[in-house]
C-alpha cells in the first residue's frame, strides 16, 4: 500500500522531508508591497526587519489551488492540514484542490484538516497522523481520529510586541506602545473557533511565563508533548521549557524557530506553545 502524503501549509513552522513523505506548501507575506514567500530559503531576519520597518498593515496570501495540487501529483493516500480557516483561506484552497484533484483521479482517497490553529499544535496533529500511520490505522478512519485528537490539544501565544496589531487595525497604536514602554506582554488562545484570542495583559515575561503554565493546567495539561515556537526568543523559550519539565519531568518538549506567516502574527519576541492535555 502506498505510503500516506502528509501535506502542510507553512503555518506549521515545518521543513519538508522527502523519506517522511512530508511536503510544505508555502504562504506568502506581504510588507511594504514585498513578497516573502514562506519556504525554506525565507530570510527570517529580513522579514523581521521590514515588519519593524513598515508604517502600513501588512498581509498575507494563502497557497493557491493550484500549490496543492501540485503537492498531490502522483498520491493516491494524502492529508493535508491546513491553518486555521478562521484566519486563512488556505482550508477552502485545500479542499477545491480535493476536489478537483479526486474528479481526475476517482482512486484516490483524500482528507483535509482544518487546524483550527496555526504552529505548533499542526505539529502535534502531524505528529498523531503519523502514529496512526505507523500503527496500519485503516485509512477511512484518520478522519474520525484525528477529529478526536484535535479535542486534547491546544494553543497559547505570549506576545510582546503589537506593531503589527495595531498596523492592521486590532489595537490602537498609542496602546502598542505604551504596552512596549511598559513591557507588557499578551497572553492568547487560539479560540475554538480558530481565532486569535486576547486572554491577558500582563507586565514582564516572568508573570506572563507563569501565567502560561497556569492556563496550560486549566486545559488539562499534566505532561503531555509540548512544543515551543519563537521568534528570535530562544532565552525565554528555553525558560519556559525548564519550568515545565520541573513541574512534569516527563514531558517530551521541543523548541523551534517560527517561519513567516507565524512570525507576521506573534511578531519578535514571541511565543507559541503548542500542548496537548
Amino acid at each position: 500500500m502506498d505510503k500516506i502524503r502528509i501535506i502542510i501549509d507553512s503555518s506549521s513552522n515545518e521543513l519538508p522531508n522527502k523519506k517522511e513523505n512530508i511536503e510544505i506548501v508555502p504562504l506568502t507575506i506581504t510588507i511594504n508591497q514585498r513578497n516573502f514567500v514562506d519556504d525554506e530559503t525565507l530570510d527570517l531576519n529580513e522579514l523581521s526587519t521590514s515588519m519593524a520597518a513598515n508604517t502600513e498593515a501588512g498581509k498575507t496570501a494563502c497557497p493557491s489551488i493550484d500549490d496543492w495540487l501540485k503537492a498531490l501529483e502522483g498520491s493516491t493516500r494524502a492529508i493535508m492540514l491546513t491553518v486555521t480557516s478562521g484566519l486563512s483561506g488556505s482550508y477552502s484552497s485545500a479542499y477545491q484542490a480535493k476536489k478537483i484533484y479526486a474528479e481526475n483521479h476517482p482512486e484516490s482517497r483524500i482528507i483535509v484538516v482544518d487546524s483550527k490553529s496555526a504552529g505548533p499544535e499542526l505539529s502535534l496533529i502531524l505528529h498523531e497522523i503519523q502514529r496512526l500511520a505507523n500503527h496500519h490505522v485503516r485509512f477511512v478512519d484518520f478522519e474520525q481520529k484525528i477529529a478526536h485528537f484535535q479535542t486534547h490539544t491546544h494553543l497559547l501565544a505570549v506576545l510582546q510586541s503589537l506593531h503589527n496589531l495595531s498596523l492592521n487595525g486590532r489595537i490602537s497604536p498609542a496602546v502598542a506602545k505604551v504596552a512596549q514602554m511598559l513591557k507588557i506582554n499578551i497572553v492568547a488562545q487560539a479560540s475554538t473557533e480558530g481565532k486569535l484570542e486576547p486572554l491577558d495583559k500582563i507586565r514582564g515575561m516572568k508573570r506572563a511565563l507563569k501565567d502560561v503554565i497556569n492556563r496550560m493546567e486549566e486545559r488539562g495539561f499534566h505532561g503531555g508533548e509540548v512544543i515551543i515556537d519563537h521568534f528570535h526568543n530562544l532565552k525565554d523559550a528555553t525558560t519556559l521549557k525548564e519550568k515545565i519539565i520541573a513541574k512534569y519531568p516527563q514531558t517530551k518538549i521541543m523548541i523551534r524557530p517560527v517561519k513567516g506567516l507565524c512570525g507576521f502574527y506573534v511578531e519578535n519576541g514571541g511565543l507559541m506553545i503548542g500542548f496537548q492535555d
